[in-house]
């Protein structure tokens, strides 16, 4: 039966060191809190450097707190013995005077587990109020206090239906003649830019008559004349030009326009640039005026 006993203990003993190797320790890291504050819990554990121990995460339990965040360190180790420690933010919501918190440090071994637990911390709940007395006393206060008055997002939903709806039914009765009033408002802004270019580069052609000006300005011209007729005009000829628009005159126009390069005589280019000028208003004119009558007619 000795015999027995010892073969037991000498089996049993190397269980009993090693669980004996592990140290833990648990605390709050302050004595008392309100219900809900944010309050630390340090779990501490000291074991040889061979074991392996897991703390745990946020699948645990920690009723009656709730866990807040997690927060770890790294290791120390000195002469085979390390020390970890990690922080666990909880808040307590418990209205027992005291709360009881007790967090286990695994121990990980070849084919189990080994679980160990600190000595439970104690957490006092502080109230805010000391006491409250036998009879009420309510502070005088005669003066107005004005109410803040929420939004009734209710109305102000169905006051922006309404608008939109009423909206959609004006664009959808007149939606003609904003396309109309907007075409002319391009038509006529794309015009003024025209005239102000052409005005720039006519006068550089006077003032500098030369291939590069002409081109500036034969270009500009051909390219809002084909915008306004839609034509293919600046794939055409010049005289190809003056007898699709049925108007010699601009054939003539654009002749004298690259006549000056060679002749150098700036008064024949103001007279053809200012008779191309009158062809493009014209043409201008009669597209503003074919808009309004569609507008009209909508």
């Amino acid at each position: 039966m000795v015999k027995t006993l010892k073969i037991f203990l000498f089996l049993l003993l190397p269980f009993l060191s090693n669980a004996q190797q592990v140290k833990v320790d648990g605390y709050f890291m302050q004595d008392s809190a309100k219900i809900g504050e944010r309050v630390g819990y340090v779990l501490k554990a000291t074991y040889p450097e061979s074991t392996q121990i897991i703390f745990p995460d946020s699948t645990f339990d920690f009723s009656p707190m709730v866990l807040l965040e997690k927060k770890t360190y790294i290791s120390s180790t000195q002469d085979s013995i390390t020390q970890d420690s990690t922080v666990y933010f909880v808040s307590n919501f418990s209205l027992d005077p005291s709360t009881y918190l007790t967090l286990p440090v695994y121990e990980l071994a070849r084919y189990d587990s080994v679980v160990h637990y600190p000595m439970e911390a104690e957490l006092k709940l502080k109230l805010t109020l000391d006491s409250i007395p036998e009879q009420l006393v309510f502070q005088q206060n005669n003066i107005y206090q004005s109410l803040e008055k929420s939004f009734n997002w209710i109305i102000i939903g169905i006051i922006l239906g309404g608008i939109l709806i009423f909206l959609g039914i004006i664009y959808f009765l007149f939606a003609d003649k904003f396309q109309e009033y907007w075409k002319e408002r391009r038509e006529k802004r794309r015009w003024e830019q025209f005239e102000k270019r052409w005005k720039t580069q006519t006068a550089l052609l006077t003032k500098n008559p030369s291939i590069e000006s002409a081109d500036e300005v034969i270009g500009l011209w051909k390219g809002y004349m084909e915008s306004i007729t839609n034509l293919p005009i600046k794939e055409w000829t010049s005289s190809e030009i003056g007898e699709r628009l049925d108007n010699l005159e601009i054939f003539k126009a654009l002749r004298a326009i690259d006549l000056i390069i060679y002749a150098g005589e700036s008064s024949e280019s103001e007279e053809a640039t200012s008779y191309l000028l009158e062809v493009a208003r014209e043409k201008y004119q009669e597209k503003q005026t074919k808009i309004k009558h569609e507008r009209a007619a909508v």
